[in-house]
């Protein structure tokens, strides 16, 4: 029997507890929960579908009240926008630590409803309390929801056997980012100035809003993106093992195509962290058709977004693979992200 370990919980977990025990089935639950898949969606009828995800609302005082809630917001709406659908309401549950000051919460909250009106999302419902036992960073729980046609949406169980595999970004980009923002002073002191300066950009780089928008504008399922899926809990190994899972394929990733910053792989370096299955909210995983590949990376960069194409998913049998230096090994899923405990060790040290 598998054990709970730090981080998201295993599949072997999930499948054993969560899964078997899933309430009242109903027919017009399209997508329930699954391990990989960010989003459920359901079936309102008249050719109208709801997905939604639910996220941790994920606030560190050490960014700074405004970084912080930019961050949180994000972070919740970042996994149901990859089911191609405009995001739409929100249902947020704040349990604050006793800690807290009025003038505070009024910041943090202000910036997360700015947030929402800019991407057209209404808050519905809600709870606000302080709490003894309740803590920085996990101080509550959120719902996003996007309401769209019901052949617009996509699911990392969707991708097939053909499409092209395109990253946006590059590689731990939430793992730098947030110990640029975290750490700053010793990452100046190690890098200098100038460095420090660059790496607290990535900051703003750990969304894929935009990025999910503008790629499922070019078109879904036969007419371009087929899925998309965020490379959070063990960044981007973790997430192409999920999408294969998910869709029952195989994947061929070429390792020398994704996308490195400078900036991240000396951090990844100096904190003991692998950049490729490290957390990276902000890098959206891409399948597409071949045909609509190019269309789809020249629109992302229009955008200011960077991205690359960088394998293809390949039948089951084949298996998942990464090619590099033209020698091809098996991708095992990393299990644990090494950011975590990374991270641990820094704020124990600071």
């Amino acid at each position: 029997m598998a054990e709970l370990e730090i981080g998201k919980i295993s599949p072997e977990i999930f499948d054993e507890l969560i899964y078997p025990r899933l309430g009242k089935r109903d027919k017009t639950v399209l997508v329930g929960p699954q391990h990989g898949v960010d989003i459920g969606v359901v079936d309102l009828g008249n050719g109208k579908v709801m997905a939604t995800t639910t996220d941790p609302v994920f606030i560190v005082p050490a960014y700074g009240w405004e970084k912080a809630a930019w961050f949180a917001v994000h972070i919740l709406v970042s996994d149901v926008v990859t089911s191609g659908l405009k995001p739409t309401y929100m249902c947020i549950d704040l349990n604050l630590p006793l800690s807290i000051k009025k003038e505070e919460l009024a910041l943090m909250w202000q910036v997360m409803s700015s947030e929402c009106d800019k991407m057209g999302i209404s808050i519905i419902s809600g709870h606000t309390a302080k709490y003894a036992g309740c803590d920085y960073p996990m101080v509550g729980g959120a719902t996003v929801m996007a309401i769209g046609d019901k052949d617009k949406y996509v699911t990392p169980r969707d991708a097939k056997p053909g499409d092209k595999i395109i990253i946006t970004k590059g590689a731990a980009i939430e793992a730098a980012g947030l110990f640029a923002a975290a750490f700053e002073p010793k990452i100046k002191k190690i890098f200098g100035g100038e460095f420090a300066a660059r790496a607290s950009e990535i900051f703003y780089k750990m969304s894929v809003v935009d990025d999910a928008l503008i790629a499922a504008s070019v078109g879904v399922r036969e007419n371009g993106v087929t899925s998309m899926h965020d490379a959070t809990e063990c960044g981007i190994w973790g997430g192409l093992y999920e999408i294969a899972s998910a869709s029952n394929a195989g994947m061929r990733i070429e390792k020398e195509s994704i996308i490195l910053m400078p900036e991240i792989e000396a951090i990844c370096r100096e904190f003991n962290m692998d950049p490729y299955s490290s957390i990276s909210e902000g890098t959206l995983l891409i399948t597409a058709r071949p045909e609509k590949t190019d269309e789809i990376i020249s629109r992302l960069k229009a955008g200011g977004i960077n991205a690359s194409a960088c394998g293809d998913v390949v039948k089951k049998d084949r298996g998942i693979t990464v090619v590099e230096g033209g020698k091809e090994s098996k991708l095992e899923h990393p299990r644990v992200d090494p950011f975590w405990a990374a991270f641990a060790r820094e704020m124990e040290n600071a």
